[in-house]
């Protein structure tokens, strides 16, 4: 984020373009902008510009320049205190007070997130004397309705209301200024992210007051009842019949699936592809739309990355996208257009590709603030990642007029590290330049971060603004999948956009591929840097054969093969895959409930030692319960019994007991079935690996 003194300059830049004045903003009209599509496919008015207030690296203030990639942005004891400005320095107890943003004009906040940040929060909204919320700090930034109403003693308010994994998304406007201040210890972790619009002087905003919790409590209600299940909540303005696509198209053909004269607009696109090799179908099947006779499409993108789960079908409920189990997809992004849209289907693959889905019209006004909707897609393969030497990975970088409004990533990590810190690919910031920015005014604290979670998480969720619909493990191993969604925190551009992601693993990575899309909506004559999709990029990927090395936290660890450590039996094989270590998973079939399996293993002297196993989670999988010579060893954060059945993927975790007390020699490692889901008919119980470390 720049220093504040270029926060006049934000509002000032702005002023008058939109050209003319709208109805009030105020807090029901941007809970109305959360789930409200269609208006992203306008050029807003009036203007605004969204920038984030984040604990960022400040040695990062010359872009190239030798503090580029500086890394202390949270962690505590940085170099330079990671915020606007300071306001009463330390006292004899570490405690000082510091300036998180102040913002002069017109705005809301809209967005607020952190990984972990103690201390005393403040915020106060046009000078007033008395802040709107004072307490800690981590209740506002991750639930800011809920803390808002608990200090105006309103308990209808539910946490979390509004909270997507570590961010929220619960709108604040302001008329006239807001003012934040933190105030705490800068040698704890404080790490923090906080986006606001900065609306054009003279936009008519009503300033946000705890009573409007209760004024607009059924479109609170409204609102997260939709963000919750988008599938099923989302209401679609269309009262129109969707019309049919379907289509045969051969290895090396290109099919035409739909055609519309305008002005309309597309309010639902969904797809279905079969073929005998849907994951490499849904990566060589590439979809083209057109919109306006222009003579390269504005989507351009594998069928299967464009619906933000690729590779495969890994399903997830968000608001612009859904993916069902069954492999069927649907965009809810609204693409207008003013003469004529097509879509085409491209099939780069070998394989012969069934496509079936619908398009649902809708009735669209085109006038001089209309965008067209655009999704950029590329992929660099055979990447070297490394955090030695980081850098800015261009996403989308574009002139005209128009907003972005969403993110996808898919990976291939190929490192062989198995636990999710040392295996960790996304340390990198994202850093956002809009119109006149010199530096970034969204600069990020890591990819996590922006993707709304953070730590390093391997874990697989989906929510109305991000997921993780991917992640196949261990740690943060293998084909890896992040999207967000910039629905109510978009970010519109005057004159130009450009969007990096730093690629700054923990570990020296070779053979990595990135892929990845921006989305935004642009005015006609936009120009961007979108790149030819080639055969090249859409060749198939695999996991390289590996074994997991005793690094990072599993340095000096023994790894053993499970195989190596177990009996062979008629209820045991070996099943083949590149997701396993050595390329083979040493898979288990309980005969029933209390049936157990012994792995031995052995330790040089006498200690205390962690246990860290390599298991398959997958729809076939079951409960489990550890024991070390005949004594429990729970898992910390699933008790004594784990559950490792997940529908719909197959994935490896690393799961690490207790520490247990050893002598020297021989022991015993039992895995003791506890049953499965009534779905599971024949459970199988997949041990990778097990890791034996001496605790320091």
């Amino acid at each position: 984020m720049k220093k504040l003194t270029s926060l006049a300059l934000i509002v000032v830049s702005i002023t008058t373009l939109s050209g003319c004045v709208t109805t009030p903003i105020h807090t029901g009209r941007l809970l109305r902008d959360m789930t409200d599509m269609p208006r992203l496919t306008r050029d807003p008015s009036p203007a605004y510009k969204t920038v984030q207030f984040s604990s960022f690296d400040r040695r990062s203030s010359l872009p190239g320049g030798p503090q580029w990639f500086a890394n202390s942005d949270g962690f505590g004891g940085e170099p330079i205190p990671g915020f606007e400005a300071v306001v009463r320095e330390p006292d004899e107890d570490g405690v000082g007070e510091y300036l998180i943003c102040d913002v002069s004009g017109p705005g809301a906040i809209v967005r607020t997130w952190t990984a972990a940040m103690g201390g005393t929060i403040r915020v106060w909204l046009d000078g007033r004397r008395t802040p709107l919320y004072e307490g800690p700090t981590a209740d506002f930034l991750f639930s800011p309705y809920h803390a808002i109403a608990q200090s105006a003693g309103n308990a209808d308010v539910p946490e979390g209301l509004f909270q997507q994994h570590q961010a929220s998304y619960s709108p604040i406007p302001f008329a006239r200024r807001c003012r934040i201040t933190w105030t705490g210890k800068l040698k704890e972790v404080h790490f923090y992210q906080i986006q606001v619009r900065t609306y054009e002087r003279g936009a008519p905003v009503r300033t946000f007051r705890p009573d409007d919790l209760k004024t607009y409590a059924p479109l609170l209600d409204e609102t997260r009842r939709t963000l919750d299940a988008p599938s099923k909540a989302y209401r679609y303005t269309s009262p129109k019949a969707p019309l049919k696509i379907a289509a045969a198209i051969d290895p090396g053909a290109a099919a035409q699936v739909l055609a519309l004269d305008g002005p309309r607009a597309i309010e639902r696109l969904t797809l279905k592809l079969d073929a005998a090799d849907p994951d490499l179908a849904l990566r060589q099947t590439v979809l083209h739309v057109y919109f306006d006779g222009a003579p390269w499409a504005q989507v351009e993108a594998p069928v299967g990355d464009f619906f933000g789960a690729a590779p495969g079908v890994n399903p997830f409920d968000a608001l612009p996208f859904t993916v069902e189990p069954d492999g069927t997809m649907t965009c809810r992004y609204v693409m207008p257009f003013e003469s004529s849209a097509r879509i085409v289907l491209d099939n780069r693959g070998d394989q012969p590709v069934r496509v079936t889905g619908s398009a649902l019209p809708m009735d669209y006004a085109w006038n001089d603030r209309s965008m067209h909707f655009r999704a950029r897609w590329r992929v660099d393969h055979g990447v070297t990642g490394s955090g030695a030497a980081p850098q800015d990975v261009p996403f989308v970088v574009a002139g005209g007029t128009g907003r972005y409004v969403g993110t996808a990533l898919m990976l291939l990590n190929p490192i062989d590290v198995p636990t999710p810190w040392g295996g960790w690919w996304g340390e990198g910031d994202e850093k956002i330049f809009v119109d006149g920015d010199r530096t970034p005014s969204t600069f990020g604290t890591g990819s996590e971060d922006y993707f709304d979670y953070a730590w390093s998480a391997p874990d697989i969720f989906s929510h109305a603004y991000c997921g993780q619909p991917r992640n196949d493990g261990p740690g943060n191993r293998g084909f890896v999948t992040n999207h967000r969604w910039h629905v109510l925190d978009d970010l519109p551009f005057r004159s130009h956009f450009a969007f990096y992601l730093e690629l700054f693993p923990h570990d020296r990575v070779p053979g990595m591929s990135y892929a990845r899309i921006g989305y935004y909506y642009a005015r006609p004559g936009c120009h961007d840097d979108h790149v030819v999709v080639t055969d090249e990029d859409l060749r198939p990927l695999q996991l390289p054969e590996w074994q997991p090395r005793a690094a990072f936290a599993l340095q000096g660890a023994a790894i053993h093969a499970a195989e190596d450590l177990a009996q062979p039996g008629p209820r045991t094989s070996l099943v083949e895959g590149r997701l396993w270590a050595g390329g083979a998973l040493f898979a288990w079939r309980p005969a029933g409930e209390g049936d157990a399996l012994q792995l031995r293993f052995s330790v040089p002297q006498a200690g205390t030692y962690e246990l860290h196993l390599g298991l398959a989670l997958t729809p076939e999988a079951g409960r489990i319960s550890l024991h070390v010579d005949r004594k429990a060893a729970p898992i910390p954060g699933a008790g004594d019994v784990l559950d490792l059945y997940v529908p719909h993927r197959t994935m490896e975790r690393q799961f690490s007991t207790e520490a247990v007390t050893l002598t020297a020699g021989e022991h015993t490692l039992t895995i003791v079935f506890k049953g499965a889901s009534a779905e599971v008919l024949q459970p199988v119980i997949g041990v990778d690996y097990v890791a034996v470390k001496a605790r320091e």
